[in-house]
């Protein structure tokens, strides 16, 4: 079995409570393809809001 790698797990968990200012238990409380839909929403958002077309997030695959 192969486990999540801890830095990425918590890079999501702090972009999300950065910009939702979810609780610890609410972000825990997510598995992880949901974890990342909303790090993926988040980026969609900020970079339409900055008329960014271009520019890459940190969770750009």
């Amino acid at each position: 079995m192969t486990c999540y790698p801890q830095d990425s797990m918590y890079e999501e968990m702090s972009f999300i409570a950065y910009y939702f200012h979810w609780s610890h238990a609410e972000i825990m409380n997510l598995d992880h393809r949901t974890r990342r839909r909303w790090c993926n929403e988040i980026t969609r958002i900020n970079k339409k809001l900055n008329n960014e077309t271009e520019k890459k997030s940190i969770f750009d695959i």
